[in-house]
């Protein structure tokens, strides 16, 4: 069953992956089964796919710190599974925000979420992207 993903490239040394699964669990509610807001399926359950070991274990930890810390209300239910393939979406779904961002979805939920993430993580944005 496919998941609607972003697959990322990263610098280690400019950003962590701790850095990067800080910024996962903090722009989604990782405790709903096959659920983001009213997107309803098992495409929008909450999941990682590893490369390798290490970033396995560190997902691993990391939930276990959040858990701990009861981040949230409610059990972290997000899938921590290899990467089998990756599967680039289709040409209409890429720059999606970008290319439709007048669309009503776009404006009431997604840019919501763009401005939390800004304001949150403004410092590790480039400065284009302010």
């Amino acid at each position: 069953v496919h998941a609607e993903v972003v697959q990322l490239s990263f610098d280690p040394s400019r950003i962590t992956y701790e850095e990067l699964l800080e910024v996962f669990f903090s722009i989604h509610d990782p405790t709903t089964l096959n659920r983001q807001g009213n997107d309803v399926g098992t495409q929008y359950r909450s999941a990682i796919f590893y490369h390798s070991t290490t970033q396995r274990l560190q997902v691993k930890e990391y939930v276990a710190q959040l858990e701990a810390a009861k981040v949230f209300d409610a059990p972290i239910v997000t899938q921590v599974v290899p990467l089998d393939h990756f599967y680039p979406a289709e040409n209409y779904h890429q720059d999606y925000y970008a290319n439709n961002s007048a669309q009503p979805y776009c404006r009431m939920v997604i840019a919501p979420k763009l401005k939390k993430f800004k304001k949150a993580f403004q410092s590790k944005l480039k400065a284009k992207a302010k």
